[in-house]
């Protein structure tokens, strides 16, 4: 275990060298002793054992800074600190933590999951016969949500990409200024069709394509991309910067095309 999470001793040194870098030059030993929990006495004798060491110089009464010595070793300690905490986020939590999945056939609580994504949904399947697998911890029939925990390895995922499509605004034709073929031809084969502006809504409509959503067009292309869907985006020209605002910050590969 990390030296500082090993005793008590340990830790608070850390805290204490961490204390005096935040207040260096004029460090008050009683502020310290309040925030760290211990006597005034337990910081003189700590701050004698960090001199004594080299990891911090007194420079007059009550005036002492942190080392370059000082320095690296909070960083190294530090820097240890952090690699144990993402062990414990990253690989205990995450294996701990629960979470809801589709069932594709009839699953007992405690049984090995096979683990993926269809349609932009988390499923799972009896049995393991996949890179990513889990323990179920419900019992659940086929199409119904079952809980999932103990995740282990990666579920493959092809990330989507986002086809964003203009339409004119009302004040140069709007919906009336582009083909209904070419909305459809564009949409033919899509997963997902969203539509963000009232010109584009009216032109996915009179095309026969009705958008999932009519609002927050581009985090939900966004989103969708991400877990593998190819999404068509039908934008009133006026939005088409705030969509490819999300699609960009988001990392999703996109086109424009002008109808």
């Amino acid at each position: 275990m990390v030296d500082v999470l090993d005793n008590k001793r340990a830790a608070t040194r850390f805290r204490i060298l961490v204390q005096i870098a935040e207040r260096q030059p004029a460090v008050s030993q009683g502020e310290i002793a309040a925030d760290v929990g211990v006597t005034s006495q337990a910081v003189s004798e700590y701050i004698r054992d960090l001199v004594d060491d080299g990891l911090v110089e007194k420079e007059g009464r009550s005036r002492y800074r942190v080392t370059n010595e000082g320095v690296d070793w909070l960083f190294t300690t530090a820097d240890d600190v952090r690699r144990f905490a993402d062990h414990v986020t990253g690989d205990v939590l995450d294996a701990m933590s629960e979470a809801a999945y589709i069932a594709t056939d009839d699953i007992e609580e405690g049984e090995t999951v096979t683990l993926f994504v269809r349609d932009g949904l988390l499923h799972a399947k009896s049995g393991e016969d996949g890179p990513a697998t889990g323990v179920a911890t419900t019992d659940a029939e086929a199409g119904t949500d079952v809980g999932v925990t103990s995740f282990e390895g990666v579920m493959e995922l092809e990330p989507g990409s986002v086809t964003v499509l203009q339409v004119p605004a009302v004040r140069t034709g709007g919906s009336r200024a582009i083909a209904d073929e070419f909305i459809t031809e564009t949409c033919d084969g899509a997963d997902l069709v969203v539509a963000t502006g009232v010109e584009a809504v009216v032109a996915c409509r009179q095309a026969g394509t009705e958008p999932a959503v009519n609002f927050a067009g581009g985090e939900v292309a966004a989103d969708a991309a991400e877990r593998g869907l190819e999404v068509v985006a039908v934008v009133t020209i006026d939005s088409v910067g705030r969509v490819t605002d999300a699609l960009r910050d988001a990392g999703v590969a996109y086109e424009v095309l002008e109808g």
